[in-house]
């Protein structure tokens, strides 16, 4: 199997398994600080054990440390946009709020990765305007406010994303991974102790234990991973086409396993479907005007 069919196919299974992470976040009865904080915790905790990590570290310059310990913060912060969106309304609305990343993602990746900047892309932005206003709508007036939280993440999604995909170059997966999430994990701990300590660092259930387990080794180490390895090989195309699947796995297992569709009216299903629509047509729209080898989409969601 060739580089590129290999690191296409992480990135498909990686999607699957980040569709869970909404799910998860609804069952886990934690609140939002501390969900974070578990799932950084544990993933840091796993990784500072391997050896490949402490070599990969080594390696790395101290200019380097520094720019992934300072993304690793901005995505500690968006999953706590978007576990707080899932808090504030539900594992569909968040979901469908991350599916306007890559909307973010046409305004922000000029600039930090030094690419051209699409007119077309503008157009897609505003097409999906008018699938947001029937979410909105679509949506009780006491969700309103998670809509705002998880837009909020999708936009934190599209700069770490940008980050990653400029600063990955040779770095090992791993090594940036722990370097990341630890210093993600550093910053909820600071923000922990200032907001919430007696809520936070308490032990968690049995079960909340189990899910939190599943969440940080099979929901976000091994994707995260995964897709840092991937970005060195995948195309803007197939990236997008993968990534836009995220939401929809979502809502659907969202509708599957916790019954969501008695929480929302069917103008929020119509206007996730014109989101994603909009979503999807994109790549294929605007493919020939973006070399595969110079404008590789880099990965929003690590997913959620």
């Amino acid at each position: 199997m060739s580089a590129v069919s290999r690191a296409n196919w992480q990135i498909h299974f990686c999607v699957i398994l980040w569709g869970f992470t909404a799910i998860l976040g609804k069952l886990i009865s934690l609140g939002t600080l501390a969900l974070v904080w578990w799932r950084m915790l544990l993933v840091t905790g796993a990784l500072v054990l391997v050896p490949r990590f402490w070599r990969g570290l080594s390696k790395l310059p101290p200019r380097m440390i520094a720019i992934y310990a300072g993304i690793g913060m901005v995505v500690a912060l968006h999953w706590l946009a978007f576990y707080g969106s899932i808090r504030l309304a539900n594992a569909s609305v968040a979901a469908t709020c991350l599916a306007m990343s890559p909307v973010f993602l046409a305004f922000i990746e000029p600039f930090l990765v030094g690419r051209r900047f699409d007119m077309r892309e503008l157009l897609f932005g505003v097409a999906c305007i008018p699938g947001v206003a029937l979410v909105v709508g679509g949506t009780p007036t006491e969700m309103r406010l998670g809509i705002v939280v998880g837009v909020f993440g999708a936009l934190l999604v599209s700069i770490f994303a940008s980050l990653n995909k400029r600063f990955i170059g040779n770095s090992d997966a791993l090594a940036v991974t722990g370097l990341e999430i630890g210093a993600g994990l550093l910053l909820m701990t600071v923000i922990s102790t200032v907001m919430s300590p007696d809520t936070v660092f308490v032990l968690p259930s049995v079960r909340d234990a189990w899910l939190l387990a599943v969440l940080a080794m099979g929901c976000t180490l091994l994707p995260f991973a995964l897709s840092l390895a991937a970005l060195r090989h995948v195309s803007a195309f197939s990236t997008a086409i993968a990534l836009n699947m995220e939401p929809v796995y979502a809502i659907v297992m969202a509708i599957v396993l916790l019954g969501e569709q008695r929480e929302l009216s069917p103008s929020f299903y119509l206007g996730v479907v014109i989101v994603v629509s909009a979503v999807f047509l994109h790549p294929w729209l605007v493919r020939p005007a973006n070399d595969a080898a110079t404008a590789d989409l880099p990965d929003p969601d690590k997913n959620g």
